[in-house]
């Protein structure tokens, strides 16, 4: 039995074989062929070819039913890299002329294409690099006669076991398959950490070692709770997290989801709570668990993993699709946070050393009038079916948020000049989530209809911690009391100016923050959907009045652990016989 420490990136347990994701590599033989062999060679080539063709054809069509078609989108590049004719016809002359078998030529082929394209300055086409060696091992599968089990065909419940995964793996993922995620890199707020929130399955992340020393079909337990993952079990071990999983799978059925979308304290405050949406595809989940709208729209999806930018009317369906799905509930839109982890072609947004610090968010869409206001336009014209709000993410001062909204207005007199329909009078949001802004929250109130908080991002440039750097990953703490000042300072700011202040980063969807942040007097919060039943059954079992004295004694801590310990022992104290059932699962 082997105890593998990591962070604990989303609670449950999960038992398990463990199906590990590593690149898979193929012993190529070179074979020496006559020349009566050629035609037969070429033929093999061919019909590798089309069966690759066929296989891809088939999974983009899975893909785009139950994830829609931009999803499906990411097979394009492999698609095009089977009809490549110069690749095709430097594999058919080595075949007739070095007279070498099908399966050497095209690995040699491959692997010139992939030296010449890892050499360009062109980011986007050395990114393809992935997709090149993804089809070509599709290829071989087919020249081998090597039937390798496919992720997107498992037939079987597995704890996915790798060393990250990027967003095209995670397309393919069986979701009714998939018990767990564990990760050799990543934090709490890493890509697999909130898709893994989002499908409210357990992750244990930054192990460093998980794939060092997990086996494929290894039994394994993953403890999202302790952010631990124990290989091989002891038979004592396993009775014993079979009964802890038992207990978790009760507590969770519980949970009451109320057809009641409005929530309020025991003591009749009222707050909102709503869900944080990625992709189009989660929007069924926010009526699903009862949300009260989108309280973050992430819009980067439109954009990412394309070479050419959308249009004003691709996003327009896309915004308005939303906005009617949700009604009468609203719709807050994030305009585009492109950079830090999230990136375009490099011919849009170039390379740099420090992205999180860098050339993103408002500040590339500023830079890039002509890609912002498309976007702009596009919200602009949804909004018309009156449910929609816009906010800006990564505001640092006043200036910014000005020159936003002026770019807004422009938009808004082109769109009236068309006779095209809108909200004239639509909400305009500033995301609080870099220190400057908290620190000016009163100026930007001044000028804001409500206030975000993103406390991903706001935490970590706040602790000097990057969220992605798994070996500082123990100093993002959320407790931290000077996150917590921030933020009740920044909510007194809002009030004090008379607008509604929110919350919309993964704090929001913690239970043992919610009797914190419900004391400083937060309106909105917005999170995965998966937990939002949870929250708001929290609230509903706590008087306002209550959690309003835990957060003024919370201030007066001066450590991340006395913030948790203090919050776990009054949670005991007011919730009882719920809190294992609220706070711990």
């Amino acid at each position: 039995m082997i105890k593998l420490k990591g962070i604990a990136a989303s609670s449950g347990i999960a038992i398990s074989k463990a199906y590990c994701i590593g690149k898979e590599e193929f012993s190529v033989p070179q074979k020496k062929i006559s020349h009566a062999d050629i035609s037969r060679e070429i033929y093999r080539l061919e019909e590798a070819l089309i069966e690759t063709r066929r296989e891809l054809f088939a999974l983009q069509k899975r893909i785009a039913d139950e994830l829609g078609f931009d999803h499906a989108r990411i097979f394009e590049a492999h698609l095009l890299v089977l009809e490549d004719r110069v690749l095709i016809e430097d594999i058919i002359q080595q075949i007739k002329y070095k007279k070498v078998n099908v399966e050497y030529a095209f690995s040699q082929s491959i692997q010139k294409f992939v030296k010449t394209l890892l050499k360009l300055e062109d980011e986007y086409l050395r990114e393809r690099v992935i997709d090149i060696e993804d089809v070509s091992r599709r290829v071989l599968r087919k020249l081998l006669k090597k039937e390798t089990l496919s992720l997107e065909d498992l037939k079987e419940k597995v704890i996915i076991v790798a060393h990250d995964l990027s967003p095209s793996q995670t397309a393919t993922l069986p979701k009714e398959e998939l018990l767990g995620f564990v990760t050799d890199i990543g934090g709490r707020t890493s890509h697999t950490t909130i898709i893994a929130r989002s499908l409210g399955i357990p992750a244990v992340v930054g192990i460093e070692v998980a794939t060092r020393n997990i086996k494929p079909g290894d039994k394994i337990i993953i403890d999202g709770y302790e952010g631990t993952v124990i290989v091989n079990p002891t038979s004592k071990v396993l009775k014993d997290y079979h009964k802890k999983l038992a207990k978790v799978t009760r507590e969770i059925k519980a949970i009451h989801i109320p057809r009641v979308v409005k929530v309020h304290t025991s003591d009749k405050r009222e707050v909102v709570v709503s869900g944080n949406v990625e992709f189009p595809e989660e929007i069924p989940l926010i009526q699903e668990y009862a949300a009260e709208g989108i309280g973050l729209y992430r819009t980067e999806y439109i954009f990412l993993g394309k070479r050419l930018l959308p249009t004003e009317d691709e996003q327009f369906k896309a915004y308005v699709s939303a906005a009617k799905k949700v009604k009468p509930h609203s719709v807050i839109i994030r305009t585009i946070d492109i950079g830090g982890d999230k990136f375009l072609s490099k011919p849009i947004v170039p390379a740099e050393m420090r992205p999180f610090l860098g050339w993103r968010a408002i500040r590339f869409c500023l830079a890039r009038p002509d890609i912002f206001k498309t976007q702009l336009r596009a919200i602009l014209r949804a909004s018309a079916e009156g449910n929609i709000k816009v906010m800006f993410p990564m505001i640092s001062g006043l200036e910014e948020l000005r020159a936003s909204k002026k770019l807004l207005e422009e938009c808004k007199k082109e769109l009236k000049k068309e006779g095209k329909k809108f909200d004239t009078r639509i909400s305009v949001g500033t995301m609080i989530e870099v220190p400057s802004a908290a620190l000016t929250a009163d100026a930007l109130a001044k000028e804001s209809d409500f206030f975000s908080i993103g406390t991903n991002d706001l935490i970590q440039y706040s602790l000097a911690v990057d969220r992605g750097n798994e070996k500082v990953a123990y100093l993002y703490e959320p407790g931290h009391p000077a996150v917590l000042r921030m933020i009740k300072d920044v909510i007194e700011d809002a009030h004090r100016n008379n607008i509604w202040v929110g919350m919309c980063g993964e704090m929001s969807g913690e239970p043992l923050f919610t009797l914190l942040l419900l004391g400083m007097g937060l309106d909105e919060f917005s999170m995965p959907p998966p937990r939002v039943s949870r929250v708001k059954e929290l609230i509903r079992n706590v008087n306002y009045s209550d959690a309003r004295k835990i957060a003024e004694r919370v201030l007066s801590f001066t450590t991340p652990r006395e913030v948790e310990r203090y919050l776990q022992a009054e949670a005991k104290k007011l919730l009882r016989d719920n809190f294992e059932r609220l706070i711990i699962i």
